[in-house]
């Protein structure tokens, strides 16, 4: 079922902490939230499933508005970021719990009465035969008579999903699941929980600041800043077409680079080179009313978009090596540029450093003169005071009272 969220707004008192979000995710997808703490991103999960209330907006399933509808009628099963199992059952009771809690009546919490129907709907047949089912999805059969205290952190993790599965539900809504695993572990997790979703299918909502789980397991992404929208697409349009500087460096590892930079024509000028442009750019300037061609921009750039050359070579950028990482089947090469700035972060700050992926172990030494080539195959180009892609989407899409993710030159 599609899930919608249409002009959203959260506000506790004064504090706005979302602002007018609009999303939609169609059937099957797996949507991730995206953004640094604070961002606003568990808030908006959280409305999902009605623990939280809306303050403006509507939220829709299937095409049902539901933001007014209690949790228990939403049809939506959350996994929490604690695991949150019931300590003293086990791990077919904990499980079956959403199937017996189904099923209430006020005479369970008498004590021996409310015990034996509970053993009585978990024995049942169809209870019995879905909670088998779902272990055995999960390969936690062998475990289920075990309580939660003699699990290791990823079978825990599986037993909070199980629990969501068992109901089978429209939605599933999870809130940064992983984020208490090791590195190894958390790998593995991801790869379970795609392999869940193509599976059992249904709409997942995912919740991380984890851009590495974003890319590798939504089917769309939605990157959030202080309570604002900044970009919302596949893994690949918002890597490959980032909608303003905030995006481009959240996104990416090591981010992309900003570099200072004029367009002119079908030209861009960095420092003292010039270089051409590809036939197929969008040339700045082109819609605006008396624009000209001409315009200061922040030309963006992989680490792989670069290429580390002889100094002196063609219309290379002289610079410095200012530090050398080894990863394995790469090296990250830190170069110190002369007389070019770049952008750092989204601080307000300049710099003048890029970072250059090359494939293999790289045998430069820190302190080496070298020159580096700027490979404009693969580019942004990013205004310089809006911060916002050069023939992207319109700049109101992605203003939002006022705030863009904008990198500003310092003063």
């Amino acid at each position: 079922m599609a899930i919608k969220l249409q002009n959203v707004t959260k506000s506790f008192g004064s504090l706005t902490v979302i602002d007018n979000v609009s999303l939609e995710a169609g059937d099957d997808e797996f949507l991730v939230l995206l953004g640094p703490s604070g961002c606003g991103k568990s808030t908006i999960l959280r409305m999902i499933a009605g623990l939280e209330t809306v303050t403006s907006g509507e939220i829709h399933l299937g095409g049902k508005r539901v933001d007014e509808l209690p949790p228990s009628d939403r049809d939506m099963a959350f996994v929490f970021q604690s695991y949150a199992l019931y300590p003293h059952m086990t791990v077919r009771r904990n499980i079956a719990f959403p199937l017996i809690m189904r099923q209430f009546r006020w005479w369970f919490h008498i004590p021996f009465i409310g015990d034996y129907f509970k053993r009585r709907i978990e024995n049942s047949p169809e209870v019995r035969e879905l909670v088998e089912r779902t272990a055995d999805t999960l390969a936690l059969t062998k475990v289920l008579d075990r309580h939660p205290r003699t699990l290791s952190g990823g079978q825990r993790q599986r037993v909070a999903l199980g629990r969501a599965m068992v109901r089978q539900p429209s939605a599933f809504l999870m809130d940064e699941p992983l984020s208490n695993l090791d590195a190894k572990l958390r790998t593995a997790m991801r790869a379970e929980i795609t392999q869940l979703h193509q599976r059992v299918g249904g709409n997942f909502v995912y919740v991380t600041h984890d851009q590495i789980e974003a890319m590798t397991m939504g089917t769309r992404i939605a990157l959030m800043r202080d309570g604002h929208l900044q970009q919302y697409g596949t893994p690949r349009e918002i890597y490959e077409k980032p909608a303003n500087t905030y995006v481009a460096r959240f996104i990416g590892t090591p981010p992309m680079n900003l570099i200072d930079a004029e367009v002119e024509g079908m030209t861009v000028r960095i420092g003292n080179s010039v270089l051409p442009l590809p036939d197929k750019t969008e040339r700045p300037g082109a819609e605006r009313p008396g624009g000209g061609s001409r315009m200061k921009v922040w030309l963006g750039l992989r680490p792989g978009a670069l290429a580390v050359v002889p100094p002196g070579q063609g219309k290379s950028l002289p610079g410095t090596v200012t530090l050398v990482e080894h990863v394995g089947a790469e090296s990250l090469i830190s170069v110190k540029l002369s007389g070019v700035h770049t952008a750092h972060d989204d601080d307000g700050g300049l710099t003048d450093e890029v970072m250059v992926s090359v494939p293999g172990y790289s045998e430069l030494r820190v302190g080496e003169a070298v020159g580096i080539d700027c490979l404009l195959k693969d580019f942004s180009l990013f205004e310089k005071d809006s911060g916002l892609r050069v023939g992207g989407r319109a700049a109101e899409d992605f203003l939002a009272g006022g705030r863009v993710g904008t990198i500003r030159t310092a003063s």
